[in-house]
């Protein structure tokens, strides 16, 4: 019997311990180093990111980010102004967050592509 009660004792803590790790990795607050797929070669980004309830917050670079993550899923839309070309637009970045990574797309202007994005201290620069 005493047997039995430590068993179910360390089941209770197990399940517990596990329904943690998914509240846990379900927030995207923190640096997170993105990798787009473009047209003209992988571009690489640094993004900050604070969540609150379902609504996101942070910066792109030098630019404001707003959205939502939702039931694993982000939705990012604001404006954004390209280094590169001096060109403003709307930046939108969708995806969904799996096994720790974002994957998804992005769009600004007439480009799109996709992009994979992994906390900041887990990235390695694009080859």
């Amino acid at each position: 019997m005493k047997h039995l009660l430590l068993f179910a004792f360390a089941l209770a803590g197990l399940t517990l311990a596990l329904r943690a790790d998914p509240a846990a990795a379900s927030d995207i607050s923190g640096k997170w180093h993105f990798v787009l797929d473009t047209p003209g070669g992988d571009r690489e980004m640094n993004a900050v990111f604070q969540l609150d309830g379902d609504k996101v917050t942070g910066k792109w670079g030098t630019a404001d980010v707003s959205g939502t993550f939702s039931a694993g899923k982000l939705a990012l839309s604001f404006p954004y102004t390209s280094d590169e070309s001096g060109e403003r637009d709307t930046l939108k970045i969708t995806g969904e967050l799996r096994d720790g990574k974002l994957i998804g797309d992005w769009q600004f202007g007439g480009y799109n592509g996709t992009y994979a994005a992994t906390p900041a201290d887990k990235a390695t620069p694009a080859k």
